[in-house]
C-alpha cells in the first residue's frame, strides 16, 4: 500500500548506534538518509542479532530492576503488535460510522486512512528518536533531555495527564454499561445493587489492579488478545446486522458518497485520534527482542493496518446500515438480543483489559516528574506507590463522576495531539536540526504544524460547547 511505500534516498550514513549523543555537537552533525520504512522483511522477527541496535553496554549501570529485559529485550513481534493495537482500538470504534456520516463514506474511508497515515508518521519519528538514547532506556522524557531538556517534565506532565483521563474514562464506561446488561437479562429487576455503576466499577478493580501492578507491557499481551477477541465479536455484530435478514436498508436519500456537513468538525477527534497509540511506542522499544528498525517498523504498519481494517469495516458497514440516522454508538442502534447482550460485554471487557495500557506510561512519565528528571533507581516502594496512587485516584473520580466527557475532550485534545503529532516531529526535527534538508525532515515539520492546528480546532470547539451549555 502506498501509505507506507519507502522514501529512497541516494545516499546512506550511518545514524543509529549504539553509543548515545553525549553533546549537542555530535546531535547536530548526524544526517539521516536511509528508507523511511526501510527494510521490514530484511530482519528477524525475533532474537538478538549482531545487527540489532542499541542492545546497551552491560558495564553501564542499570537504572530499574529488570536487568535482563533491558539489556536484552524479550517480547515478540506479535505480542507488541497485539499490545499496540489494542491501545488504538477502544470505544472509540463504536462513533466510528458516525464519523463517515458526516462526510460521506468515500470521504470518510480516505480520513481513516489519513488518520492511520499521520499517526504512523508519528510513531516512526518517535522509533527513529529512540535510537538516540543510551541501551533500551528509551522514553519521552529521555529524547526530551536531549533536544528540549527545560521542557522535559512538562512533556512527562502531559503524557501521564492525558493516559490519567483515557484510563477514568475506562472505569466510567464500565459503570454505564455493566448495569444496561443486567437489566436487558434480568428485565424484572430493579432497585438492585447490580444495577449500582459503582458495584461494577469496584469489582472491576479487582481484575485491574493485579494487571496494573505488571512491570512490563509484554506481559499483557495475553490480555491485549482477549480484548482484540472483544473487538472482533463487534465487528462481527455490524456485519451480521448488515448482512442478515433482518436488514432493512436506509432510504437511498440517506447515504451520501460526499457529505461534508457541520457535524464533520464534531466528528473529526474521532478520526484524528483514533490510532493514538504513541505513549507505548518507547516500551516496545525497549522490550522488543530483535529491535532493529525494520522490526519496529513492522510492528507499527501491523498495528496500524489491523486497526484501520477494523475501522474501514465498522465505519462503512455501520453507516450503510442506518444511513444519516446512526448515533455516535452503534451497539445502541440494534434491538436488544442476546447477540447485542455480548458485544456490552465484549466493550466492557476491552475497556477492562485495556486500562493497564495506559496505566503503563502515565507510572512511567509521573516517575520523570516526582523526581524531576534526575537519575534514580526505580525502587520497589516507588513502583508500588506510583500505581496504587493512579488506581486509587483513577478509582475514586471514577466512582464520584458519571460523566467527564467534556474535561477528556479538552485532554484528548491537548495531551492525544501532543504526543502523536507534536512531540515526534519536534523531537525528530531537532536531532536532524543541522542535516541537509530532505523529505522526511520536511515531513517533521508538517507533523508539528499539523498537530498545532489539530489541536487549536478541537480546544476551540470545545470551548464553543462549554458555552454553549451555559
Amino acid at each position: 500500500m502506498s501509505l507506507y511505500s519507502p522514501i529512497n534516498n541516494e545516499e546512506e550514513e550511518e545514524e543509529e548506534r549504539t553509543q548515545p549523543l553525549s553533546s549537542d555537537s555530535q546531535r547536530e552533525s548526524i544526517t539521516e538518509q536511509s528508507p523511511l520504512f526501510d527494510d521490514i522483511d530484511q530482519s528477524p522477527l525475533l532474537g538478538i542479532t549482531d545487527q540489532s541496535p542499541l542492545l546497551g553496554d552491560e558495564s553501564e549501570e542499570i537504572e530499574i530492576e529488570d536487568e535482563e529485559l533491558i539489556q536484552h529485550g524479550k517480547a515478540s513481534y506479535f505480542s507488541c503488535a497485539i499490545n499496540l493495537s489494542n491501545t488504538i482500538l477502544g470505544t472509540g470504534m463504536l462513533a466510528m460510522p458516525a464519523a463517515v456520516a458526516s462526510v460521506g463514506l468515500i470521504f470518510g474511508s480516505m480520513m481513516i486512512f489519513y488518520a492511520a497515515a499521520t499517526s504512523s508518521l508519528g510513531l516512526y519519528f518517535l522509533s527513529r528518536t529512540a535510537t538516540h538514547t543510551k541501551g533500551r532506556h528509551a522514553s519521552f522524557f529521555s529524547i526530551s533531555k536531549l533536544t528540549y531538556p527545560k521542557a522535559a517534565i512538562f512533556f512527562d506532565l502531559a503524557i501521564a495527564i492525558k493516559c490519567f483521563g483515557v484510563a477514568i474514562s475506562y472505569l466510567i464506561i464500565i459503570g454505564q454499561l455493566m448495569p444496561q446488561v443486567i437489566e436487558s437479562i434480568f428485565a424484572s429487576e430493579q432497585n438492585t445493587i447490580f444495577l449500582d455503576r459503582r458495584f461494577w466499577i469496584t469489582l472491576s478493580m479487582f481484575i485491574i489492579v493485579p494487571l496494573s501492578f505488571l512491570k512490563r507491557l509484554d506481559s499483557l499481551r495475553h490480555t491485549s488478545l482477549i480484548a482484540l477477541f472483544a473487538v472482533i465479536y463487534l465487528m462481527f455484530i455490524v456485519i451480521y446486522n448488515f448482512l442478515g435478514p433482518d436488514y432493512k436498508s436506509p432510504p437511498k436519500d440517506k447515504i451520501h458518497l460526499f457529505n461534508l456537513t457541520k457535524k464533520f468538525l464534531i466528528n473529526l477527534p474521532i478520526f484524528v485520534f483514533s490510532f493514538t497509540c504513541h505513549q507505548n511506542i518507547f516500551a516496545v522499544y525497549n522490550e522488543l527482542a530483535d529491535n532493529s528498525q525494520g522490526n519496529i517498523n513492522g510492528v507499527i504498519v501491523g498495528s496500524i493496518g489491523t486497526s484501520s481494517i477494523i475501522y474501514q469495516i465498522i465505519g462503512i458497514l455501520g453507516y450503510l446500515s442506518f444511513g444519516d440516522d446512526v448515533s455516535a454508538n452503534i451497539i445502541a442502534m440494534y434491538k436488544s438480543s442476546t447477540i447485542v447482550t455480548i458485544g456490552r460485554v465484549a466493550i466492557v471487557t476491552l475497556v477492562l483489559f485495556s486500562y493497564p495500557l495506559q496505566n503503563h506510561p502515565a507510572r512511567a512519565c509521573l516517575d520523570k516528574v516526582l523526581s524531576f528528571g534526575s537519575s534514580h533507581e526505580y525502587s520497589q516502594t516507588k513502583y508500588i506507590l506510583l500505581t496504587s496512587g493512579i488506581l486509587i485516584s483513577s478509582y475514586t473520580i471514577g466512582m464520584l463522576v458519571s460523566e467527564l466527557d467534556l474535561v477528556l475532550s479538552f485532554v484528548g485534545a491537548t495531551g492525544s495531539t501532543t504526543v502523536s503529532f507534536i512531540l515526534p516531529g519536534l523531537f525528530y526535527y531537532k536531532l536532524h536540526e543541522n542535516a541537509q534538508w530532505d523529505f522526511r525532515k520536511s515531513l517533521s515539520v508538517f507533523l508539528v504544524i499539523y498537530g498545532f492546528s489539530v489541536m487549536f480546532i478541537c480546544v476551540s470547539l470545545n470551548i464553543l460547547r462549554l458555552l454553549a451549555r451555559e
